[in-house]
């Protein structure tokens, strides 16, 4: 039985409450903390940086996942692994050397993870997936929280659990953008085990019953 695991963005989260927020949230049900890095160069939109994760790692004993929206990425990576992120993962687009990159996320203690773009191909992937330890397909165009799910989304997903079967390695494959209770099943059965949703949980009075909602689907996947 699959392993499915919610991982709700702070990128919704109240910012006066951040503390509150991820403490709530995690004892609401959630396996993982997503944390959207956007520095208005790679994406149209400005958000947080390491202090912010230094800031809400006491507060949470769960997995910090750090997807970086930002060029160049490598001087960044070691800032995120000394504030407490667990997972990083960043774009083909914005490293030079993806290699590279892959091993220094890894060399700094973190797993690492590739993330994809709606149009970004996934030949990046062929000659990599012994560094990887997630890969992270974008379902809306990366920038903004709240938008809508991008149906053709679901092929990409499908394509790349297959590449994961065929390689024979341990990779999570993680899904963000537009991941709601009514949509989480279709995802899951297209391969996904790990799911990203902001605005779902954040933006509802009940983080629990949302949570709770999701994994009543999954279980039907």
């Amino acid at each position: 039985m699959t392993n499915y695991r919610i991982a709700p963005s702070i990128l919704s989260a109240d910012f006066a409450r951040l503390g509150e927020e991820v403490r709530n949230v995690v004892e609401a049900g959630a396996d993982i903390i997503h944390f959207d890095v956007m520095d208005n160069h790679y994406v149209p939109n400005l958000t947080i940086g390491p202090l912010v994760c230094e800031a809400i790692r006491p507060h949470v004993q769960v997995p910090i996942d750090v997807h970086l929206m930002v060029k160049p990425v490598d001087r960044i990576i070691p800032d995120f692994a000394k504030a407490g992120a667990n997972i990083i993962s960043f774009h083909p687009e914005a490293s030079e050397h993806i290699d590279r990159t892959l091993q220094l996320i890894r060399d700094q203690g973190c797993k690492a993870g590739l993330v994809f773009n709606p149009g970004t191909p996934l030949h990046y992937l062929e000659h990599v997936m012994d560094k990887l330890d997630l890969i992270l397909i974008m379902s809306v165009n990366p920038g903004f929280g709240g938008q809508s799910f991008i149906p053709e989304a679901l092929k990409k997903i499908a394509a790349v659990r297959k590449m994961i079967d065929a390689s024979g390695f341990d990779i999570m494959l993680e899904v963000d953008g537009g991941v709601k209770v009514d949509n989480i099943a279709a995802v899951a059965k297209a391969g996904a085990d790990t799911f990203v949703a902001g605005s779902a949980i954040f933006g509802k009075p009940d983080y629990k019953a949302v949570i709770d909602a999701m994994r009543t689907q999954l279980a039907s996947a």
